[in-house]
């Protein structure tokens, strides 16, 4: 499938260890910055139980479910051991401090 980039604010709009929710007729994907000012788009829905991982707490290139504390990897979506479980990662780019995400791959990971 052909990309199918968004434009879904300015990295100022998402606060540092913090995260932003991209609402998609599919699933709800959270868009993550951390201190560093990386930033990850993943599934908003916790492997474990389904919490709301964009209501997590950020460290690293990590977050950590609201509900049961499972901590998933940004980067890969994997959770970190001793839980498992992933979730998809969805490709982003900053573009003159503008986020951009890459609806294309959803349908696949849903």
């Amino acid at each position: 499938m052909k990309n199918q980039w968004i434009e879904i604010g300015r990295i100022e709009d998402i606060p540092r260890q913090g995260s932003r929710v991209v609402k998609t007729p599919i699933e709800d994907i959270a868009v993550f910055r951390t201190a560093d000012d990386g930033i990850y788009a993943i599934r908003n829905r916790c492997p474990h139980k389904g919490g709301p991982l964009s209501e997590g707490i950020v460290f690293g290139a990590t977050v950590a479910c609201p509900l049961h504390n499972w901590c998933l990897d940004l980067k890969s979506g994997q959770a970190v051991a001793p839980d498992e479980g992933t979730v998809p990662t969805y490709p982003v780019q900053v573009e003159n401090g503008l986020v951009y995400l890459d609806l294309s791959q959803i349908e696949r990971a849903a």
